[in-house]
């Protein structure tokens, strides 16, 4: 292993999303291409990279055009089963911190919006064993998004007043950017990225019920926490389609 150990326990895996893995495939926002060719960039090979918590497989697919081969794990079989395919993506069930990978084989490690739930120290600790040298590490999250003043009011108030106790502790990590997770390398500096999506007012609504506490919510009250907001959400939204933004907080390092 390249670097110093990281201590570790593992937890119990917390799987927040296989219980609606077919609407969170059809309802999350694609990250940007733009991305991925930075990332890319930042390589010295391109033969292998892993994307971990692949969850519907976007990352993974994203990466296609600038690897050889992809393989993508994720811990869940529900979203390994409703990730869409393609040649050169292998997908296969693992857990971050024992991916089943060799030794020293990996070019780029790729964690879109998943670091949060890890055994964080196991999983850095599985980076630098299947990292090449040169290889690169790059795990980011999204902000919450942003459409206008009005729509951003009636989105927050589901977030922070209907929702919040239903929130997992983890997501302070999300909130707070990822500031205090450090990555156990030499970091490379990126420019701003940012998903975008033009939706309607059903594409909003099918994104804010993939929210994991929504759907704890769900589970625990037997109800739609968005049955609160929705008409006013549905008058201040119209009938047009509105851009939506979540800027990313992105770190990347190299070992």
């Amino acid at each position: 292993m390249t670097g110093a150990d990281i201590s570790s326990s593992t937890p119990s895996f917390k799987d927040h999303f296989s219980g609606h893995s077919g609407s969170y495939a059809t309802h999350r926002p694609t990250y940007p291409d733009a991305l991925f060719s930075f990332l890319a960039d930042c390589c010295e090979q391109h033969n292998l990279a892993w994307d971990c918590a692949t969850g519907n497989g976007q990352a993974a697919r994203a990466l296609t055009p600038f690897f050889d081969k992809v393989i993508a794990t994720d811990a869940s079989d529900a979203q390994i089963e409703a990730a869409e395919g393609d040649p050169k993506v292998e997908y296969r069930i693992a857990r971050a911190e024992s991916s089943g990978l060799d030794d020293a084989t990996v070019d780029l490690i790729t964690v879109a919006q998943a670091l949060h739930w890890f055994d964080i120290p196991g999983f850095l600790n599985e980076a630098h064993r299947v990292l090449k040298p040169g290889g690169v590490l790059a795990v980011w999250s999204y902000d919450r998004c942003t459409v206008n003043a009005d729509c951003d009011q009636v989105i927050n108030k589901l977030y922070a007043d209907i929702v919040a106790p239903y929130w997992p502790p983890e997501r302070e990590l999300v909130e707070e950017g990822y500031q205090s997770i450090e990555l156990p390398m030499p970091l490379i500096s990126a420019p701003e990225f940012a998903m975008k999506a033009h939706w309607g007012v059903e594409e909003m609504r099918g994104y804010l019920l993939t929210w994991s506490a929504s759907q704890r919510y769900i589970k625990d009250r037997g109800s739609d926490p968005l049955a609160l907001i929705d008409g006013s959400l549905r008058i201040i939204w119209g009938k047009e389609r509105r851009d939506v933004v979540w800027p990313l907080n992105i770190k990347i390092g190299r070992v």
